[in-house]
C-alpha cells in the first residue's frame, strides 16, 4: 500500500495497471483524482483510491468554543480550540481574546481550561470574548503547588497552600460536565 498526496485532477494510475476506486475517474488513459487527498493503491484487487483530506473545522461568530489557554500577552490571550459548540475538533487551531479593561487583573493562565465565545474573523485572526457570565475560566490550578482550587467569588483558593488568585471565572466554574455547556 502506497500513499503520495494528491490534488483534483492529478493523475494516479494508468488504467492498465489498476481500477478506479473511491474519489477517482478514469479519462480513457489514466485514473486521476476528484479530491485533495491521498492515494491509495490494493495491489491485491487492482484498485486505485484517494482518501479525501478533511477541511479543519473553523469556529464561526457566535460559535461557542472549549479550550486551553496557550499564551499570554500584554493585552491578549491565545486560546488552543478543543471543542466547537460541543464537538471536538483536532484542528490545531486558536483564537485570540481580548484583555481589554483588566487593569491589571488576571484573567487565566496558561493551561487554563476556558469556555468562549467567538465574535469576528478579522484578518485571518478568529477573536472571541469572555465576558459574558457563562464564559470564562471552567477549570484551573493552584499556580503555586499545582493542587486543585476552588472558588471565593472572583477568586480562586488553593485547598492544600492557600494561595489567592484573580481570575475570570465562568458561572460553570468547578462544573466536571462543562463541556455539555458548549452542546446547548
Amino acid at each position: 500500500m502506497s500513499q503520495k498526496p494528491t490534488l483534483p485532477g492529478d493523475k494516479i494510475a494508468i488504467i492498465e495497471e489498476f481500477e478506479t476506486g473511491e474519489n477517482t475517474f478514469d479519462d480513457g488513459q489514466s485514473i486521476r483524482s476528484l479530491v485533495i487527498g491521498t492515494s491509495e493503491f490494493d495491489k491485491t484487487n487492482r484498485i486505485a483510491k484517494i482518501n479525501e483530506m478533511r477541511k479543519p473545522a473553523v469556529a464561526q461568530v457566535d460559535d461557542m468554543i472549549t479550550g486551553n489557554i496557550s499564551a499570554l500577552m500584554n493585552n491578549m490571550f491565545a486560546i488552543n480550540i478543543l471543542y466547537i459548540n460541543g464537538k471536538p475538533t483536532h484542528s490545531g487551531l486558536e483564537c485570540i481574546c481580548q484583555a481589554r479593561g483588566a487593569k491589571k487583573r488576571i484573567l487565566v493562565r496558561v493551561g487554563d481550561i476556558v469556555a468562549a465565545k467567538i465574535i469576528s474573523h478579522l484578518n485571518g485572526v478568529v477573536h472571541a470574548i469572555i465576558s459574558e457570565p457563562e464564559l470564562g475560566v471552567l477549570f484551573t490550578q493552584c499556580n503555586k503547588c499545582g493542587a486543585k482550587v476552588v472558588s471565593m467569588g472572583s477568586s480562586i483558593k488553593c485547598v492544600d497552600c492557600g494561595y489567592i488568585e484573580e481570575r475570570k471565572l465562568s458561572n460553570m466554574f468547578g462544573n466536571s460536565d462543562f463541556i455539555k455547556f458548549n452542546s446547548n
